[in-house]
């Protein structure tokens, strides 16, 4: 594996091995050193030409753990914000043998057009509204953990449902792919105007009503109501979508048991997810973003351990 651009281009194999190395890499963050030497003199670049905490936080944690060299490149404040293109910022990086590129960009398919461009694996936080793979990644690691630890079984046959701004989100793309892959079921809830274009062809369920399908899931996502990417009216109040699809006192007490409730982060607490669906003993939330350093500790490993650059 060269790169990681998108779940769409990992197969089911692929995924299972990643998953597995996470759970290894898991135990790391209970040691009182928190280091592995498998990356010892590899060098990687974070390039963010987007906001991020929890992404790069951990990319730069997974880093350091693997005893990797990690720098953290912001497009404001650099040469982008003089005027460089985006081609001639990644070959820069590369031409200093750096071993690995991860970035997000605010352009659908921009980090696969930078693979073209460098010897260095270039790793997808994140591409407008097409795919953040390590976040499907991290989703599932946490999930299946929790599965594993309530005696709930593994992924497969596994029903979840993604609930929320569908429309604006790269997140639910990559789970969508994975879940398939792994042999789960998706059903996709949010208003009519807040689905994705061409849904329809992706294979999953969809549909309108959160309470028909919430009794019946094992894994309540929850998806942020992303207010900086809207310009019109998708909903007619913040009341009433809380009312139709977020996840109230009300629709926590209609989850079945073992179910849990999925947030990929930043909440918007009291829009999509009520404190008392986040802060729930179900939630995983908080688990997710532990999951996320060592998913990501496992991507960089299979990346680069062992690689002859």
């Amino acid at each position: 594996m060269k790169h990681l651009l998108g779940i769409a281009d990992l197969s089911e194999e692929e995924i299972w091995t990643i998953l597995d190395t996470a759970e290894e890499m898991h135990d790391i963050q209970s040691r009182p050193i928190k280091k592995l030497p498998a990356l010892r003199g590899r060098t990687i670049v974070n390039l963010f030409f987007e906001d991020s905490t929890r992404t790069r936080s951990s990319f730069e944690l997974a880093a350091k753990w693997l005893s990797a060299d990690s720098i953290n490149v912001a497009a404001k404040g650099s040469s982008v914000s003089k005027g460089e293109s985006m081609k001639d910022t990644l070959q820069t990086l590369d031409a200093m043998s750096v071993d690995a590129i991860v970035m997000r960009h605010a352009g659908s398919g921009s980090v696969a057009q930078a693979a073209g461009w460098v010897r260095a694996s270039m790793i997808n936080a994140g591409d407008g509204m097409h795919e953040h793979p390590t976040q499907a990644l991290l989703d599932a690691h946490a999930i299946r953990r929790h599965l594993r630890a309530n005696d709930l079984g593994d992924l497969s046959g596994k029903r979840i449902a993604i609930t929320g701004d569908l429309l604006h989100s790269r997140v639910v793309r990559s789970n969508v792919l994975l879940w398939e892959k792994v042999g789960a079921s998706v059903v996709l809830v949010a208003p009519p105007t807040l689905m994705p274009p061409g849904v329809e062809t992706w294979g999953v369920e969809t549909t309108a009503t959160f309470d028909e399908v919430l009794p019946e899931v094992d894994v309540a996502m929850m998806l942020r109501v992303q207010r900086e990417r809207m310009q019109g009216g998708f909903f007619p109040s913040e009341r009433e979508y809380i009312d139709a699809y977020g996840l109230t006192p009300r629709r926590l007490r209609m989850l079945k048991d073992g179910a849990c409730i999925a947030h990929p982060g930043p909440m918007n607490r009291g829009l999509e997810i009520s404190s008392a669906a986040a802060d729930a003993a179900r939630s995983i939330i908080l688990d997710q973003v532990s999951a996320g350093v060592a998913v990501r500790m496992s991507v960089l490993y299979h990346l680069l351990a062992g690689e002859e650059k």
